[in-house]
């Protein structure tokens, strides 16, 4: 298998991605729920489930809902779309958050708030559509964000669903490998930026990878991609741990210990977690801004 180079910085020099994933997990930020920014120009991982893990993406018009809405966002606030997929009962969307920093909460709100309401109007009802917290992961450049990839694209492989990526329709992964024409919605170019491969090259490239994670059946949940606030190279945690530091005049201050963890000295919240709380509720869905 091709190996994607990441230096110390996190573009892409030596690193294997058929690593021991244990590796993968020796080096991730977690921090208390109370962390609220998005730090500009960095990748983030978004995970947001339906309510009580209900299956209201079980019919495919919701799912194109959820993409149309995807697009419109992507248009008003600028974030890059690396990737996504969405599923029967949750989504997950790999995106680079803008210089705003309310850009990404902003494209969750939009997207979240219209595919409930069109749904709930439709099917008569009231109620929660998403769960209330929806997880956020930052990713470092180069091997994490291919292994990001994957574990995006291998949703529905895992579940049983499919046996490959392909024959899931509504989902990242077929920009990925097929450039389109027109109503581009992935930034191929950033994301192979991202990886250092050649853009011409990219769709070769990660066919190669996703071959490979086949073939090992490399397909368990990793909770490295949903439960930690960050996931990179020790240098890319410190460089992180710093730009926090920076943004948070108040609050508890950020530890680092020597497993690359990043928590704060206190925590009146108990557990931590890298739970945002979701901003909007259904009662109050229609007042979203169109």
């Amino acid at each position: 298998m091709q190996r994607v180079p990441v230096d110390s910085g996190g573009s892409a020099k030596s690193s294997s991605l058929g690593s021991d994933p244990d590796d993968l997990r020796r080096n991730v930020i977690i921090m208390a729920r109370s962390l609220r920014h998005f730090l500009p120009g960095y990748i983030w991982h978004i995970t947001h489930r339906c309510h009580n893990r209900e299956f209201y993406f079980d019919q495919k018009e919701y799912r194109k809902l959820w993409i149309d809405w995807l697009g419109e966002a992507k248009e008003r606030y600028g974030a890059g779309i690396l990737n996504f997929t969405v599923t029967s009962n949750h989504i997950h969307l790999l995106l680079i958050s803008p210089r705003d920093m309310e850009g990404i909460p902003r494209t969750a709100q939009l997207v979240a708030g219209r595919t409930a309401q069109v749904f709930n109007k439709k099917k008569g009802r009231s109620g929660a559509f998403w769960e209330k917290r929806y997880s956020a992961t930052a990713v470092e450049s180069g091997e994490h964000l291919a292994r990001c990839m994957l574990y995006i694209d291998l949703n529905m492989v895992r579940a049983g669903v499919v046996k490959h990526p392909k024959d899931w329709e509504h989902s990242g992964y077929h920009e990925v490998i097929k450039p389109k024409r027109k109503n581009k919605l992935l930034d191929r170019k950033k994301l192979a930026d991202r990886l250092d491969v050649d853009l011409d090259n990219l769709a070769k490239q990660y066919t190669s990878w996703l071959k490979e994670a086949l073939r090992k059946g490399n397909l368990s949940r990793d909770e490295v991609w949903t439960t930690k606030i960050a996931a990179g190279s020790e240098t890319f945690i410190e460089k992180v741990k710093r730009r926090l530091e920076k943004i948070r005049k108040q609050g508890p201050r950020l530890l680092s210990g020597p497993d690359h963890a990043l928590n704060e000295d206190y925590s009146p919240y108990g557990e931590w977690s890298n739970k945002f709380e979701w901003e909007i509720g259904l009662e109050n869905v229609n007042d979203i801004n169109v």
